[in-house]
C-alpha cells in the first residue's frame, strides 16, 4: 500500500492542513485586532467613481426593499456620501445642513428634501453658487450633530446650517443615538475639548474589548461596510434610499398624534426650564467647533395640535411650559452669544407633517426652503 492509500497518511495531511489553518486564522484576527483596519477599509469605497455619491447619509431599516442600511463606520457613511466626491470650485459657495430626520427627509424622496429644495432654486451670492449638501440624519440628539458637524468641517463648507428642536437637548438624549453610542472615542475628544456636561464613561458608549476588535468580534461591521457597497449599484439604478409607505386609502394614512392626555411632564424637568438643564453647552461647542464658519441655527418648524389637551401640549413631544420656555432661552442666548438665529417653529401649516411633530409633506419642505434660503442669503453676503 503506497502512502496515498494509507488512511493514516491521509488523516494527518487533513489535520496538518486544519491545524495551519486555525493558526492562521488566529494570526489574522490578532493582526485586526492589533492595527483595527475597520476606519480604513471604511474609505475604500465604489461611491462617488463606479456609483454616484448618494444625496443624504446612509440610514434605512429595510435594506432589501431601499438599497440602503444603517451602519456606524463614520469614514463609511461619509465615502459614500455625494459631498466626498465634489471637488470644491472657486465658484462654489457651500452650504451643509446638520439636524435630525426632518433634515434627512424622513418618507420624502431625495428630490424633496430641503437640501434639494435649495438646490433648486439656484441661490447665488457674488456670483458664486450656493450648493447645499444634507447631512442630516435620523435620531434626535445634539450630540449626534456635533459628532457630525465636527466631520463636516473637513468638506470646508462656507456655512453650517443646523436644524434643532428642543427634543434633542435633554442630556439623556445625547448618548441615545446609536451613531454616538458606536463611536465613543471621538464624542469623548468632543466631551473632553469642550468640557461638556456629559459622562464620558456613560455606559451606554460600546468600547470593545481587545477580543471584539477580531475579525470575529467585528464581523457585523465589516458586513455592514461591504453590504453598503454592494447595494451602490441598485440603488444607482433605482434611486431608491427609503422605503416609503404606499396607502391606497388615505384613511390609513399613519399620521402624527393630534390628541393627548392631560400630562405636562418633559423628561424629568421642571418649570421654569433653565440654561443649565439642557445642552445648551453642546450647541455652543458646535458653534465653537466651527470656528471662523459661520453657522445658522434654526429652531426647527413643529406640529402644532388643536385636539383634546392641546391647551397643555403642543404635540407629542411638547408640553407648552417647556416649549415656551425653550424658546425665551434660545432667542435670549442666541443674541447674547451673537448666534445667527432662526425660529420657524410655527411656521409651517399643521397640515404639513406627516407621522411625527417634525417630519413635513413635500409641499412643506418646499414651504421650508423658501423660509430658510433668505437667511442663507443674508450670511453668505455679509
Amino acid at each position: 500500500m503506497n502512502a496515498d492509500q494509507n488512511p493514516k497518511f491521509n488523516l494527518r495531511f487533513v489535520v496538518n492542513v486544519l491545524l495551519k489553518a486555525l493558526v492562521l486564522f488566529v494570526i489574522l484576527n490578532l493582526l485586526f485586532a492589533t492595527f483595527n483596519p475597520l476606519p480604513f477599509l471604511g474609505k475604500l469605497s465604489i461611491y462617488n467613481w463606479l456609483v454616484p455619491g448618494r444625496a443624504r447619509l446612509p440610514f434605512g431599516e429595510n435594506p432589501e426593499a431601499a438599497y440602503n442600511l444603517s451602519l456606524f463606520n463614520l469614514n463609511a457613511m461619509f465615502a459614500a456620501h455625494e459631498i466626498a466626491g465634489a471637488h470644491k470650485a472657486a465658484e462654489e459657495y457651500r452650504v451643509v445642513l446638520i439636524g435630525d430626520s426632518s433634515v434627512w427627509g424622513y418618507w420624502l424622496t431625495n428630490e424633496e428634501t430641503l437640501s434639494a429644495n435649495l438646490n433648486a432654486a439656484g441661490l447665488k451670492t457674488d456670483g458664486k453658487r450656493i450648493v447645499v449638501y444634507n447631512l442630516g440624519y435620523p435620531t434626535i440628539s445634539l450630540t449626534k450633530d456635533l459628532l457630525l458637524l465636527d466631520r463636516a468641517l473637513a468638506y470646508e463648507p462656507d456655512l453650517v446650517v443646523w436644524l434643532v428642536t428642543l427634543e434633542s437637548f435633554p442630556y439623556e438624549k445625547q448618548t441615545f443615538t446609536p451613531l454616538v453610542q458606536q463611536n465613543p472615542w471621538q464624542v469623548q475628544e468632543l466631551i473632553a475639548e469642550y468640557g461638556l456636561n456629559i459622562d464620558p464613561t456613560a455606559p451606554n458608549f460600546v468600547t470593545p474589548t481587545f477580543w471584539q476588535h477580531t475579525i470575529v468580534g467585528q464581523r457585523r461591521q465589516l458586513a455592514d461596510v461591504l453590504r453598503l457597497q454592494l447595494y451602490g449599484v441598485p440603488w444607482a439604478a433605482t434611486g431608491i434610499d427609503q422605503d416609503i409607505p404606499q396607502y391606497d386609502d388615505p384613511a390609513d394614512y399613519q399620521t402624527r398624534q393630534e390628541d393627548f392626555e392631560a400630562d405636562e411632564s418633559f423628561y424629568d424637568l421642571t418649570a421654569p426650564l433653565t440654561e443649565q438643564d439642557v445642552a445648551f453647552d453642546v450647541l455652543a461647542a458646535g458653534v465653537g467647533r466651527a470656528g471662523d464658519t459661520p453657522v445658522l441655527i434654526i429652531n426647527e418648524p413643529m406640529f402644532i395640535s388643536a385636539g383634546e389637551n392641546s391647551d397643555i401640549r403642543y404635540n407629542f413631544f411638547y408640553p407648552r411650559w417647556a416649549y415656551d420656555d425653550y424658546r425665551k432661552l434660545m432667542t435670549a442666548l442666541s443674541a447674547e452669544n451673537n448666534w445667527h438665529y432662526l425660529d420657524l417653529w410655527d411656521a409651517i401649516s399643521p397640515a404639513e407633517f406627516t407621522n411625527s411633530a417634525i417630519h413635513l409633506t413635500p409641499d412643506g419642505s418646499t414651504q421650508l426652503a423658501e423660509l430658510v434660503a433668505p437667511a442663507i442669503l443674508e450670511i453668505a453676503r455679509e
